[in-house]
């Protein structure tokens, strides 16, 4: 199957000399179509930069960025091409606040290949599908901040994209809001096809997800499907401080531990589950 998306080498940097920061080193990475992956690391570990880089919102340093079969850097009408082939779904909505929810979601086919009646139609559909069909005339300050959130969405999935890129899609959120956005995003990968990459730093929103990538210093250290919700758990302790702690070494993953290691951290996670 053709990759969806596909990074070489890539690589951003902002400054220069002594003060400049490596956002990403060197960054190598694959999507098939129809994936649903989180990205997750420490904050400044560069999840968001490479969003950006992915949705031709940055230019990177060097290196290659394709998407679609395109490479970016090659592409004339940026917008364009952002329009067709990237949704994106922001931790705040970024609505426009005097509009209706069906307008909202209209804004990016405005310039597009739809007619009048088109826009309305596909706007009914989208919102009917993202659970909102009853509140298309309703402004965001009628909305709460889950539905708002439902908005954005259906406003990313307006021209069908072939991507969808979530930065902290539930950051803003409480936690049942958070999860329900997490089931429609899993529900729009399963009945649509739609390939979407999260970007969080909350495990449970990962989890949502069917391949992790962990990101660290702008490079991608571990690269995983998603398994076992246990052994996900056992993932997570082995790369905190508290799990580096106790095993005396900077491990990134459990695929690196010796049987006593694993031992070690699956009695500790054994006791906190059981508390």
């Amino acid at each position: 199957m053709d990759t969806l998306i596909r990074t070489i080498d890539l690589t951003k940097t902002y400054g220069t000399g002594e003060t400049a920061v490596k956002a990403l080193d060197a960054v190598t990475l694959s999507v098939l179509p129809g994936e649903f992956v989180a990205v997750m690391g420490p904050s400044g570990c560069g999840k968001s930069t490479l969003l950006n880089m992915l949705g031709a919102l940055d230019q990177p340093t060097s290196g290659e960025v394709w998407v679609a079969g395109e490479n970016l850097a090659r592409i004339k009408d940026v917008d364009t091409f952002r329009a067709r082939t990237v949704g994106f779904v922001f931790q705040l909505h970024n609505l426009i606040p005097t509009l209706t929810a069906q307008e909202n979601v209209e804004v990016p086919m405005q310039g597009q290949d739809y007619s009048r009646k088109q826009r309305l139609e596909r706007t009914a559909h989208l919102l009917e599908l993202t659970g909102l069909g009853d509140r298309m005339q309703a402004l965001p300050s009628q909305l709460s901040g889950g539905q708002r959130q439902r908005v954005a969405i259906a406003r990313a999935l307006a021209n069908s994209p072939a991507l969808i890129l979530a930065d902290e899609p539930t950051g803003s959120l409480d936690s049942q809001s958070g999860e329900e956005i997490m089931a429609l995003l899993a529900d729009l990968n399963h009945s649509q096809g739609a390939t979407i990459l999260v970007v969080t730093h909350d495990r449970r929103v990962a989890q949502s997800t069917r391949r992790i990538l962990l990101m660290k210093d702008g490079r991608i250290v571990d690269d995983h499907l998603l398994g076992d919700p246990f052994e996900e758990d056992l993932r997570t302790l082995a790369a905190s401080r508290l799990g580096q702690a106790l095993l005396g070494h900077n491990h990134l993953t459990v695929d690196y531990l010796d049987p006593a290691q694993k031992a070690l951290l699956q009695s500790l996670l054994g006791k906190v589950t059981e508390s």
